[in-house]
């Protein structure tokens, strides 16, 4: 998910992509701990995408 994608979400879209990462890392870490993660760079990549789109979310509630 790219800034400029992300640049063209409604707040509401926003949030509900927020949820679905989150989601995700849940799912992530249970996989982890049971030894089935294939790709541990994932988790990365989800909380990284959360931390971008909640700058977004900021932004926009902010104007």
């Amino acid at each position: 998910m790219t800034n400029a994608e992300i640049q063209q979400f409604a707040p509401k879209e926003i949030s509900q992509h927020i949820q679905q990462c989150r989601q995700d890392i849940f799912h992530y870490r249970l996989q982890q701990q049971a030894g089935e993660l294939q790709k541990p760079h994932l988790l990365r990549i989800a909380r990284r995408n959360i931390a971008r789109l909640q700058t977004f979310l900021q932004k926009k509630k902010s104007v």
